[in-house]
């Protein structure tokens, strides 16, 4: 089974599907102007206006970014390098690049097509597929919907999970304890209750868990890469030497146990599209909730969420590892032992201790922000129970997370998100001239769309 899933893996992640996420991000990039550049200090502006958040918009990032700023930034950076070389983040950095006017494209377009129904805002790409392609589309919107369910209990859950249970045996390990199956279950438990919980509350409690925990502690996991950062100053030139060369001769900076630039291409895509899920299409369920006056204005917040986290986050945590002097177990996928180590060797065994807890919290996060696309996609293939039925099963799988192998998970998780950027991808491309008429009538006229009506008063609307 094991072999089955890392050729499909190989396969999911290979050149066709390279060129289909880093080419549609590309088009997306030119027939929109480069939105990442052009719009990019606007898009900062807004974000630090609406940084004291109490508004829809600023509490879409947040539950966007719970989904996104995760176990992948801490977990995920550090696989990327032990599988990929240093030059893993550079071409992270551009996915991330192409990725930020993919995700602008996203949020906007999810405004644009989003609907009115008896259980809130239907958005996302299942609403972008069937409002801008078609109801002969339906289909692929529901191929993208059970894709984004399964999506949900990988990605967006017992990966998480297995990550926090890795991270507490470390440190267990590191204070002379003994880490056991009874533990784990325990631990599962105390996850899955709190995990539960929040998801039995709908999307308003896990919308404002977002609000108040997203920027609490990304804050502090910035504060402590920054610590690390200025104790070994000295060393960041060579950390980025060691990116930018790794990118084109892995063999050079690894010592020959990592020797292809393709690898390194490959590993970086694929854990950049997992960090910040460009292509995905699901931050898009989120953005399309906000109370805006103009999709463009939310589109804004997608290119900032994959600024802060592929830009900001992950690159804090591939210095830390590359400064900190910790071998690097390269070809072998170390995960979050070996960031707890890069900490550990600046700020003593104390940190591993620090780390974990920030690690429970993205994790915890990342299952809320990934329970709220699940739930929303289970609602639109099973009608109003949907909701409650994902959130239990989202519940059960909790305690799954707590005991299932790592290596396996993220494999499984890598499929998934190959699958699911495909009819996301497709509805993107079909539908970027759209995009393009709405930048164009935002930055040029500041008028509602044409025959999308005034999207400030869609929460005002009678449901469907």
């Amino acid at each position: 089974m094991t072999e089955f899933i890392t050729a499909l893996n190989a396969l999911l992640w290979g050149a066709p599907a390279l060129v289909l996420i880093l080419g549609v991000g590309l088009y997306l990039s030119i027939l929109l102007r480069f939105p990442q550049l052009r719009l990019f200090p606007k898009a900062l502006g807004t974000f630090f206006g609406k940084l004291r958040g109490g508004t829809s918009s600023f509490r879409a990032l947040c539950t966007a970014l719970a989904a996104t700023v995760g176990t992948g930034n801490l977990v995920g950076v550090a696989g990327a390098i032990c599988l990929g070389g240093p030059g893993a983040i550079f071409w992270m950095w551009i996915c991330g690049f192409v990725g930020m006017a993919t995700k602008y494209a996203e949020a906007t377009l999810a405004v644009r097509y989003r609907v009115r129904t008896k259980d809130g805002c239907g958005a996302g790409p299942m609403y972008v597929i069937t409002g801008g392609m078609g109801k002969n589309w339906t289909w692929l919107a529901r191929v993208y919907s059970l894709l984004c369910v399964a999506a949900s209990f990988g990605v967006g859950n017992t990966v998480q999970i297995n990550a926090v249970v890795t991270g507490v045996n470390d440190v267990l390990c590191r204070f002379g304890g003994t880490p056991s199956r009874y533990g784990e279950l325990f631990l599962g438990l105390v996850l899955a209750a709190v995990v539960g919980s929040l998801l039995f509350g709908g999307a308003g409690r896990i919308g404002a868990a977002a609000e108040r925990l997203v920027p609490l502690v990304s804050g502090f996991y910035m504060l402590m890469c920054a610590g690390v950062l200025i104790l070994r100053i000295r060393a960041v030139p060579g950390a980025f030497l060691a990116i930018l060369e790794g990118a084109v001769s892995p063999r050079a900076v690894t010592g020959g146990v990592l020797g292809s630039a393709f690898t390194a291409l490959r590993v970086g895509c694929s854990r950049g599209v997992f960090t910040n899920e460009a292509g995905m299409g699901t931050a898009s369920i989120a953005h399309g909730a906000a109370q805006v006056s103009h999709p463009v204005e939310q589109g804004l917040m997608g290119i900032v969420e994959v600024f802060l986290d592929t830009v900001v986050i992950c690159t804090l945590t591939a210095l830390v590892i590359l400064v900190s002097g910790v071998p690097i177990p390269y070809g072998h996928d170390a995960g979050g032992e070996l960031t707890a180590a890069a900490f550990a060797a600046l700020y003593g065994d104390g940190a591993a201790v620090v780390l974990t807890l920030a690690l429970c919290c993205f994790a915890i996060a990342t299952v809320l922000g990934w329970g709220f696309y699940g739930g929303r996609c289970a609602q639109y293939l099973m009608g109003s129970r949907g909701w409650r039925v994902f959130a239990l099963a989202q519940t059960a799988a909790v305690l799954l997370g707590a005991v299932l192998d790592t290596a396996d998970l993220w494999q499984i998780s890598d499929v998934l998100n190959g699958m699911m950027v495909i009819p996301n991808l497709i509805a993107l491309a079909v539908l970027a001239p759209e995009a393009a008429r709405l930048t164009i009538e935002y930055t040029e006229n500041g008028s509602p769309a044409a025959g999308g009506g005034n999207y400030a008063d869609f929460h005002q609307r009678k449901p469907l």
